[in-house]
């Protein structure tokens, strides 16, 4: 064994384990680190804010299925990261915090931005970890990989001591590799009894969540859902899962990221084969109308997962993968493939009738118009990313998705400002793929400056912002408690010019204020974004008030509730 920088030993590790790029901001107690990167196959940018490097390495993890990396220093670098941490900890995205930190003899006299920064990871990480000694170095990193990956996946947080940093360690690269990590089977008794309850249940659905895609398991959740003939709905974070555009698909339930027709399709199914889906709120809503009627399998490789929103009728814990292939060929052996019955035939019914309208032709622009436009121009294999606020719902209402990890959106923690940064972490891992951002006014503004990283390092990007010029959310999340916004917003009134902000970036911009200017605006910064090789902005100016998540417009009451015509009719074949 030869006696190494125990950093240069930790690099080592990352190029092992497949890391290619990281995302960072160097500062004096992380400089032994990157010392070691310097000589490395390891590509380092470098961003302006320690979130936007962990939503750029959070992009980039989405599209590989790989652990991304981000490296700060002591202090406010890791204090900085914690959105980042906790946005990856709530979507199960498999992630790497490199902090930096003072001298371990200083921690304890509050040293020069020296701060508790494991403490503070821990709640929003799988494991948050200081190393103690330069001999644990690879190691430390090592079994930081194989939990990121393992069982639910998620992000870790590594606090490097300097002193420990410049330490040695024996390490041989040729005698090391990636630690394994568990598949977790299904027991076959616990296939077969989920295979029986499928089988006797006259309207089923199949529920694919978030773990579908994780798992790689896309193949296997069609082949099980064409064997069985049994339509597939899919939450936020499924969204890619199965092909909108299959024959099967029965659309997307929930209280805002949803379809009319998804909505009455769940409310009339019979029993739910819920898939990598953890039964969130958005999704659920009222949960004695969500489960009324209809009977549970839940299907989680986390056994704590099941049961921890309702109790299922039965819980299977599993890797998805393997439990969707086992139950396809406990199927096949069953009999051979079925034929659509009427319970299909229905939901596509459902699917061609209750749509909701998006050729608006209004001044100003009608939201809705928007996503139509997206949709028709942008090819299938388009790689969207979106965060939170209306355009979030307005995407999950009206956004079409053919293709796993192609359409990325931060689910559950919803930080502001994740799009930028994001696009660019997914564009960097797949340069050939076309990548479009789709933001609002307000959360662009949370980490603009990460476009001057995007434009520094030529990444070429479209972001399409939805702009009301409203702070749309957050009124009419009012509307409901009669606050008659109480806090004083003054948002919209001589705000920020974004397309002259994306030029002080050397960025090209449009703003568009009529419908049918849309498509040309849409060709052109495609266009602009790979000749320039630039992240290119356009800015849809739609109409102020135009609700989609919260008051009396949404009917959200409305689209609950069941179609009599449905609970009444014969669903035998």
């Amino acid at each position: 064994m030869t006696r190494v920088p125990c950093m240069e030993a930790v690099v080592k590790v990352l190029e092992s384990e497949g890391v290619d790029t990281v995302f960072g901001i160097p500062g004096a107690a992380i400089l032994p680190l990157y010392a070691a990167l310097q000589n490395s196959s390891i590509r380092h940018v470098t961003v302006r804010h320690e979130e936007g490097g962990t939503h750029a390495a959070d992009g980039w993890a989405r599209v590989t299925g790989n652990v991304g990396i981000c490296i700060g220093t002591s202090g406010p670098a890791g204090t900085n990261m914690i959105t980042g941490l906790y946005t990856a900890m709530a979507d199960s995205i498999p992630m790497i915090c490199i902090t930096g930190q003072a001298e371990t003899s200083k921690l304890h006299q509050e040293a020069f931005q020296a701060v508790d920064i494991v403490e503070i990871a821990r709640p929003v990480t799988k494991w948050a970890v200081q190393l103690k000694e330069p001999a644990q170095a690879p190691w430390v990193f090592r079994e930081a990989f194989r939990i990121a990956r393992s069982g639910r996946p998620g992000p870790v947080l590594i606090d490097l001591p300097i002193d420990v940093q410049r330490g040695t360690c024996l390490y041989d690269p040729a005698l090391d590799g990636p630690l394994p990590v568990e598949v977790p089977e299904p027991l076959p008794q616990a296939v077969r009894a989920a295979l029986d309850m499928v089988e006797q249940a006259k309207r089923p659905i199949i529920l694919a969540g978030g773990g579908v895609i994780n798992a790689d398991a896309c193949d296997e959740l069609r082949s099980l859902a064409e064997h069985l003939q049994v339509p597939v709905q899919v939450t936020l974070m499924g969204k890619g899962a199965f092909p909108e555009d299959h024959p099967l698909f029965a659309g997307m339930a929930g209280i805002q990221t949803q379809t009319r027709w998804g909505n009455a399709a769940f409310l009339e199914s019979d029993l739910v084969l819920a898939v990598g889906a953890r039964f969130g709120d958005r999704h659920t809503g009222n949960l004695d109308v969500y489960r009324r009627d209809r009977r549970f399998i839940h299907v989680d490789i986390d056994p704590l997962q099941i049961g921890r929103v309702f109790e299922p009728d039965l819980g299977v814990v599993g890797h998805a993968r393997p439990v969707l292939a086992q139950l396809r060929d406990e199927a096949r052996r069953r009999g051979g493939p079925r034929e659509p019955g009427k319970w299909v035939r229905k939901v596509g019914e459902l699917r061609s009738t209750l749509l909701r309208r998006d050729d608006f032709d209004d001044v100003p622009i009608k939201p809705p118009r928007v996503f139509k436009e997206l949709n028709e121009y942008f090819p299938r294999d388009t790689t969207f990313v979106t965060a939170i606020g209306l355009y979030q719902i307005w995407s999950g209402q009206f956004q079409t998705t053919y293709l796993p990890r192609r359409y990325l959106v931060c689910g559950q923690a919803g930080p502001l400002g994740w799009e930028v940064p994001a696009a660019m972490g997914v564009k960097i891992a797949h340069p050939e793929r076309q990548v479009v951002a789709v933001c609002g006014d307000y959360s662009f503004q949370f980490l603009m400056e990460e476009v001057a990283v995007a434009a520094q390092y030529r990444i070429p990007f479209v972001i399409v912002m939805v702009n009301n010029e409203y702070l749309g959310l957050i009124r009419q999340a009012e509307l409901p408690y009669g606050m008659n916004y109480a806090v004083d917003l003054h948002y919209g009134e001589g705000g920020i010019d974004h397309v002259k902000a994306m030029e002080a970036f050397g960025c090209p911009a449009r703003r568009v204020e009529l419908p049918g200017d849309i498509r040309d605006a849409l060709a052109w910064a495609s266009a602009e974004a790979e000749r320039e090789r630039l992240p290119v902005l356009v800015e849809v100016m739609v109409e102020r008030e135009a609700n989609a998540a919260m008051g009396p417009s949404l009917e959200a009451v409305k689209e609950f509730e069941p179609l009599p015509e449905l609970i009444t009719a014969d669903w035998s074949d």
